[in-house]
């Protein structure tokens, strides 16, 4: 097992174009790190590069106490698991999963050995006389996951491993991969640009963009204390909820206008935004969907909305509403079967101040929590 360390990692190509920019990060020994972002954003280039398929730029790379941006991927006690499960058609389960075990010469007794143990984790013992044209999507991941496992390498890397599969089945991998990691206890770099399996796999999740990294943190600290406007909008389903806002401040206290009403901020957001010196002015203001409220009679802090679309998703509903010409989404629990508001109805809605993030209008900055991650 081993950590792996990235100092100012950078990937530029020949006609100059920078996929990865100063990526700087220790992922810990037995860590599992999910790098995620949009399709473009450099977190497959960053994982071939740890893989040794690409070449570092600039920069430093350890596995373990080890330089390895030279040293060949065959040496760098790794194994990757690829989006398209790269298997041989004409070998059969046990001589795909044996292969990396034949290269290196092992002998066949221990090669069975191996091979065994990887498919009892796996449940595929049953599939090992069958080709990959004869297994479903999922029985291939299985097998690709299982090739990697034989080699008992000190870091897994694994990118888009479940991106080809059905709905149903990312659901059942996503699980059995939280199981496989709890057994065998090594370190894990997983790349996906779905934030739903970052959130759920990830120790800690690395957010990129444009080559650059937005923010590292734990699933629940990105979620709830998003370091910029892209990280709000990126994470979370339905995503946060973003309005145009004013600062103001009103008998030295600082207060917020959106949607045709003002809002006293807390103590603790009054606190932080006094330590940053902000300015009045112009603003973003972020609230997730889930902690947009139905108002109750007595409240007084209330908005007048107007339902645009209702969606039932179940235990849950989906409303849109418009508030002062801004569009809001909130998710309610669903109260009775075909209970949904007509699209013409009124709501009053709270916000509640909390709840609220403030971003800088310029730079998207999140200036409303204590600085988290990068």
């Amino acid at each position: 097992m081993a950590s792996v360390t990235l100092k100012s990692i950078r990937k530029v190509y020949d006609n100059s174009v920078v996929a990865v920019n100063d990526f700087c990060m220790e992922i810990r020994d037995k860590e599992f790190v999910v790098l995620v972002g949009p399709s473009g954003c450099g977190k497959s280039t960053t994982l071939r590069m740890v893989a040794g398929l690409e070449d570092i730029t600039g920069g430093e790379l350890f596995i373990g106490e080890r330089q390895v941006n030279d040293t060949p991927p065959k040496d760098r006690d790794i194994s990757m698991v690829f989006q398209n499960y790269a298997l041989f058609p004409h070998m059969t389960v046990y001589d795909n999963m044996a292969f990396p075990l034949k290269m290196r010469k092992l002998p066949k007794s221990v090669i069975r050995e191996k091979v065994m143990e990887a498919a009892e984790i796996l449940e595929i013992t049953d599939l090992l006389k069958r080709r990959p044209k004869a297994l479903s999507g999922g029985q291939r991941q299985r097998v690709a996951i299982g090739r990697a496992i034989v080699r008992r390498p000190s870091v897994f890397l694994m990118d888009e491993p479940l991106s080809n599969l059905d709905a149903k089945l990312r659901n059942q991998m996503r699980t059995e991969l939280i199981k496989l990691r709890q057994r065998l206890q090594t370190t894990f770099i997983y790349v996906t640009h779905d934030q739903t399996e970052a959130m759920t796999l990830g120790d800690r999740i690395v957010i990129m963009k444009d080559g650059d990294i937005q923010q590292i943190g734990t699933p629940l600290e990105v979620y709830n204390n998003p370091a910029n406007l892209f990280v709000a909008g990126f994470i979370g389903s339905p995503q946060m909820n973003i309005l145009d806002a004013e600062l103001k401040i009103a008998d030295g206290k600082f207060v917020i206008e959106f949607c045709g009403r003002s809002l006293l901020l807390t103590d603790e957001k009054q606190r932080l935004l006094k330590e940053r010196a902000l300015a009045p002015g112009a603003i973003k203001i972020g609230v997730r969907p889930e902690q947009v409220a139905i108002a109750e009679g007595g409240e007084d802090d209330f908005f007048e909305a107007e339902v645009d679309v209702v969606e039932m998703l179940g235990s849950n509903v989906n409303l849109h509403v418009i508030i002062a010409g801004q569009q809001v989404e909130m998710v309610i629990p669903a109260v009775r079967e075909g209970d949904s508001s007509g699209l013409s109805e009124k709501l009053r809605v709270r916000f509640p101040k909390g709840a609220l993030h403030i971003f800088d209008a310029q730079s998207g900055e999140c200036v409303s929590h204590v600085k988290a991650g990068i």
